[in-house]
């Protein structure tokens, strides 16, 4: 039981990066160079440096993104700069001191700080360390004390010259109620001046914990205290607060056996390392704020942590995972007119998506260098070698299961696609799978390799250029006898549904194609609809086609043709129109099409604003790659982000067995049950706020559920809280209920909290298969979900089987037959009277 035993371990931050090494901080735009020394803190929160002045910069360890050394970190541009660092002197050893932190608010807005160290390879042992941190999911799932502990080691950095806490701070920190502040200061015997400052021996864990207490009180934890020990006694014995957690905090559904209640002896430990009185200590008593501390730590982590480790079976077909994927991987902004950029393929990369795609075009004379943007529109060109070394350097940084690169490609030019194989081929090295798997041949009915068979592996999903062998024989099939040299040209298709060699027997021409030359205003119009341009992809000459095995893209027939071919190394993709299409009208067969073989859903063409459509429709019927524009984090981007983050963050999530197995049947608009699976029944009791706006506002609270069709689906929304108070909002209103949740395995439950007038907070998503039962507090998230520091909502979760009121009481008798008999009796004592 997490509560009695901990799942993880805190981030280690190793004696070196506190103790700090000396760097050169340069920057391009200023050609500044100045000596800093670099720390992390104890607890692993900030990455800081201090200058020869004794300025100081911080930076949130959950705002990094990457860490970057050698060649791929940055380069002075500026001549000054470059002479200061002997960058152009023939033995110069520069790439082996540089050192670049990446970070920024979300994958588009980024900040490069860039340091030189005195020594070689200091920089790369730092680089690593600080990414092991970053990387712990309990940076970013950190308990609500944790953040609370943020804020007290930011302030005890900022010191004065004096070396002290200025009281401002104390003030810039909590600014949405001055007045409470400065009682809180008085009540804990502090200066609460604003040009006054504390000594930050004065200012000690247990001072801070008094402070926030006063700051902020906490009454619907003492209701709570209050309903579970002893009458007229101001403590909880061991006994209580085991009661206590085997009642509320403890998932009715575990078997006792495998997970046995919290005995009495058991939660000492956790009386010893809460209660702040030391004599309740010693006689096994927790106080109310021993109570509230409790609650505030890991132990009551709303998620369950087990599964933010790597947890799931990665030895099945790859058909069988849902795979984060990301759409025109390369764009910033929009699709008409954005700016493309390597960086982005790097900070999806780190972000999660294990399937990207490359918009490929032919590169213009003299250098004939392919390109990547976005056809028809004004959006900018990289080069196709920048994304592929960009790749190449970011792919298995945060997680070692394979990556599939679906090439949109559009070059008619042998000699230029021959160049991009090369690139593929020189720059991923080992890392390119070129060949099958010896034991998952190319035939039909041969399952895909596993995630598990894979690792380390990069996959090329491009058209593949048939043998003559199969031509012959796919023409001999159709009645035609078509000589391999002489073969049909296909019109357009609908967009990346198009006409795929290895599905049909006719075979674009070997010369070069010049369709795309002759495109009349009206073609350009239809390909910049809903279909895009992906219907007008190209030849696959032998050198690209050479790279291409498991992920062969076909068009797509009929589910009952695919069902005859039974391949499973060949893929489909579709519009969000067409896949929706499909999924209305045939649900079961759609389901059945991906245990066997992927599909990929793709947004629409007229999304130029780079929004998404929701995920969850597509993930109900089994489709693995539900491509989404990364650069834009709208409430679907939220969804997606939020159900990747499970499962050690590998970018791979385990189906369930029934879109797996294919004795089982799933339809996912069943509207009564599904076979053997047991639905959930969600009650959710927002009951108040914590810091929630540095402002003093009105503010409340949304809560929604993402899931299948028949799920109760709808969006409840409490009160307006009746002060302008957001501090300590309290909300009194009845549990929000999703009585019937009919595949919790698919469902994700979204809380978000708003000011009045509608301006958002902070939000967060959460699996319901991943919560926990009990009160917790929800720490919130940006809206591209990095971790907020003072926003949380404290909440009550019930989780629990769904039973049909007709069985309510044969339920209620068999969990607890005894008290069932006694009331029995009891009525029947009544009714004789």
């Amino acid at each position: 039981m997490s509560m009695l035993t901990p799942v993880l371990q805190p981030p280690e931050v190793k004696e070196y990066l506190c103790k700090g090494e000396r760097f050169i901080k340069w920057d391009d735009e200023t050609a500044s160079a100045s000596p800093v020394i670099l720390r992390v803190d104890p607890k692993g929160f900030y990455l800081y440096w201090t200058y020869q002045s004794k300025e100081m910069e911080i930076l949130d360890i959950t705002s990094i993104r990457d860490t970057r050394v050698g060649r791929f970190a940055k380069i002075p541009k500026c001549q000054k700069l470059r002479e200061v660092f002997n960058l152009d002197y023939p033995h110069s050893t520069f790439l082996l001191k540089t050192l670049t932190i990446v970070s920024g608010p979300d994958m588009v807005d980024l900040t490069f700080h860039n340091f030189v160290s005195y020594k070689e390879n200091v920089g790369k042992s730092w680089a690593e360390d600080i990414m092991a941190i970053v990387r712990n999911p309990l940076t970013y799932n950190a308990s609500r004390y944790t953040f609370l502990e943020k804020i007290l080691v930011k302030l005890k950095m900022q010191l004065n010259a004096e070396g002290k806490i200025p009281v401002r701070n104390i003030f810039q920190m909590f600014p949405a109620d001055r007045k409470r502040v400065e009682a809180a200061l008085s009540a804990c015997h502090l200066p609460k001046g604003k040009n006054d400052a504390i000594n930050p021996e004065d200012f000690p864990e247990t001072v801070y914990k008094t402070f926030l207490m006063n700051l902020c009180p906490r009454p619907e934890i003492d209701e709570i205290f209050t309903s579970h020990h002893l009458k007229a006694k101001p403590y909880m014995t061991k006994e209580h607060l085991a009661k206590f957690i085997n009642k509320k905090q403890r998932d009715s559904r575990l078997n006792d056996i495998l997970f046995p209640p919290a005995r009495p002896e058991q939660v000492q430990s956790l009386i010893e390392k809460y209660e702040p009185s030391g004599i309740n200590i010693q006689r096994g008593q927790l106080s109310p704020e021993g109570m509230v501390w409790f609650l505030c730590g890991p132990e009551n982590n709303v998620i369950a942590l087990d599964k933010l480790v790597l947890y799931q079976d990665m030895t099945q077909p790859l058909s069988h995972y849902f795979i984060n994927s990301s759409h025109n991987t390369y764009l910033t902004a929009g699709q008409f007119s954005g700016i493309s950029s390597p960086e982005m393929y790097r900070q999806t990369l780190l972000a999660g998506w294990r399937c990207g795609e490359l918009g490929c075009w032919k590169g213009r004379p003299p250098d004939e260098e392919p390109i990547i943007t976005h056809g028809f529109t004004m959006t900018t060109e990289i080069l196709f070698k920048d994304a592929i070394e960009a790749i190449a350097e970011s792919a298995f940084k945060t997680s070692l299961y394979p990556v599939i690169l679906s090439f949109e490609n559009h070059v008619d030019s042998p000699k230029q696609q021959a160049k991009m194989a090369e690139y593929c081929r020189t720059i991923f090295g080992d890392m390119l799978l070129t060949e099958p798997l010896e034991k998952y041949p190319l035939k039909p009915g041969v399952p895909l390799p596993s995630p598990k068979d894979l690792l380390g592996k990069i996959l090329i999903k491009n058209k593949k250029k048939q043998s003559v062998s199969e031509k012959r024989q796919n023409s001999l099939k159709k009645g035609r006898n078509v000589e391999p040299e002489i073969t049909e040209q296909p019109a357009p298709m609908d967009a990346e549904d198009t006409v795929w060699a290895g599905d049909v027997a006719e075979e674009e021409p070997e010369e070069e194609d010049e369709h795309l030359g002759n495109l009349d205003e009206e073609e350009i119009k239809k390909m910049q609809s809903d279909e895009g341009t992906a219907g007008l992809e190209v030849t696959a000459y032998e050198e690209m086609s050479s790279l291409v095995n498991y992920i062969q893209p076909i068009k797509f027939d009929s589910f009952e043709v695919s069902t005859q071919k039974n391949r499973s190394y060949v893929i489909s993709s579709f519009t969000e129109l067409k896949a929706y299409d499909l999924l209305t009208k045939f649900p079961v067969q759609f389901v059945e099409y991906n245990k066997r073989q992927m599909s990929r859903i793709y947004p629409k063409g007229t999304r130029m604003d780079s929004s998404n459509y929701l995920p969850q429709m597509f993930w109900n019927v089994g489709c693995q790659m539900v491509a989404l524009n990364f650069q834009t984090m709208d409430v679907p981007m939220q969804q997606n982000m939020a159900l990747f983050e499970f499962n050690g963050q590998c970018g791979y999530l385990l189906k369930h067995e029934f879109m797996r197995r294919p004795d089982k049947q799933f339809d996912p608009f069943s509207v009564d049950r599904i076979d053997v699976v047991v639905a959930s029944t969600l009650s959710v009791t927002a009951s108040t706020n914590r810091f929630l706006s540095d402002r003093s506002v009105k503010t409340y609270v949304e809560v929604e559920l993402f899931g299948l069709p028949r799920d109760t689906k709808r969006k409840y929304r409490t009160k307006l809280t009746s002060t302008a108070n957001s501090i300590n909002p309290v909300w009194k209103e009845e549990a929000f209920v999703f009585e019937k949740i009919m595949m919790p395995e698919l469902a994700s439950l979204k809380i978000v909290a708003w000011e009045e007038g509608g301006k958002f907070i902070g939000h967060r998503v959460i699996p319901v298969i991943a919560m926990h039962s009990g009160y917790h507090h929800v720490c919130l998230r940006s809206e591209s979900n990095m971790p907020l520091t003072m926003p949380s909502l404290f909440v009550y979760l019930e989780i629990k089987d769904y039973v049909p009121d007709a069985w309510a009481d044969l339920t209620i008798a068999l969990s607890n037959p005894i008290k069932f008999f006694s009331l029995q009796d009891k009525r029947s004592v009544k009714l004789k009277d």
